[in-house]
């Protein structure tokens, strides 16, 4: 997965009412009840039926590191599902996101400005309209590349336009080189 869709997961995962299942055996219980049988848990997760069952049943109790990591991805990807479309329509309605970024920005401007690109850190809250744009390109499917460019956009016009207010002639924000980034609703 991507930096700005973990990112955007991370984010809506906190909005989360209850914990999603720790231990392997729940887990495995959890993803048989949502896909409806041991099979497609078990294609999905690339491991034979058996291996499900026997999560199930509680016969095997501690998965290899990947089966693991790929168990919690699974789940923390299908819980709650409604709390999870709430927190996104509010963001994208009236909350907005607040993206908090440590990487090299700079800009495209007429000569004679200072356009150098440079480390900055920025924590900066984003309008509605940008987050309804991050989320419905992650669901769409979008690439970590266009995520990274409405990033961009938003930059360019709440941090370095300031809503119009100054910079008019500015032409593409550079957002590139991340050391950090982390998105809250």
């Amino acid at each position: 997965m991507s930096l700005f869709g973990e990112g955007l997961d991370k984010a809506v995962q906190k909005a989360f009412t209850r914990p999603a299942p720790k231990n392997a055996g729940p887990q495995m219980r959890y993803l048989v009840k949502k896909l409806g049988g041991t099979r497609p848990v078990a294609q999905m997760l690339r491991v034979s039926q058996r291996t499900v069952e026997r999560y199930v049943k509680d016969q095997i109790k501690k998965p290899r590191p990947d089966l693991a990591a790929r168990l919690e991805r699974e789940v923390k990807k299908r819980w709650q599902p409604q709390i999870r479309a709430k927190a996104r329509a509010k963001a994208a309605s009236t909350g907005g996101i607040v993206i908090d970024a440590r990487a090299r920005m700079g800009y495209t401007a007429p000569i004679g400005s200072t356009d150098q690109d440079r480390i900055r850190h920025l924590t900066i809250a984003l309008p509605p309209i940008y987050a309804a744009r991050l989320f419905d390109a992650q669901e769409q499917g979008a690439t970590d590349a266009r995520l990274q460019e409405i990033a961009a956009e938003a930059l360019k016009e709440v941090y370095f336009q300031d809503g119009g207010r100054r910079a008019g002639s500015l032409e593409e924000v550079r957002f590139t080189d991340i050391e950090h980034l982390e998105f809250e609703l």
